[in-house]
This record gives C-alpha cells, sequence and structure tokens, in this order.
C-alpha cells in the first residue's frame, strides 16, 4: 500500500479582515442572526483567534450602543 503525501499548504477558509472595529456595524452584523447572537465559528468560517476579536468587537459595539443585545 502506498501512503499519501500530506500537502503543506493549509487551507485557508476565511479571507476577511484580521481586525473587526467595532463602528463598523455593518461588517458585525453579517455574523450576527436576527435574535442579536453572534454566530458560531463553524457558521463563520473564523478562527479561533478572529472569533474572539469579532466576540470583543460585538461587545463593545453593544457597550457603546451602536448594536443590539437582544432583538425582539
Amino acid at each position: 500500500m502506498e501512503r499519501k503525501e500530506k500537502s503543506d499548504k493549509k487551507e485557508e477558509r476565511y479571507s476577511g479582515p484580521m481586525h473587526f472595529d467595532f463602528k463598523d456595524t455593518a461588517l458585525l452584523a453579517k455574523h450576527i442572526n436576527p435574535h442579536a447572537r453572534m454566530h458560531s465559528r463553524r457558521r463563520t468560517s473564523l478562527t479561533g483567534r478572529e472569533q474572539r476579536l469579532f466576540a470583543q468587537a460585538v461587545k463593545r459595539a453593544r457597550f457603546m450602543a451602536l448594536m443590539p443585545y437582544i432583538s425582539r
């Protein structure tokens, strides 16, 4: 049996911005569902670090009243 060689290239799933600005509510709203909850990493295709940066930006935007905490 022959083994398949692993490729050294890592597949990049998301090529968006590495920095999420809390003032850019249009970008943040793309990853928020209608109930104002953040989508999971699987749905957003963000890395762990990017998801943490995204969550922090959403929390800051909510604190500054740029985004709602809940949506009815």
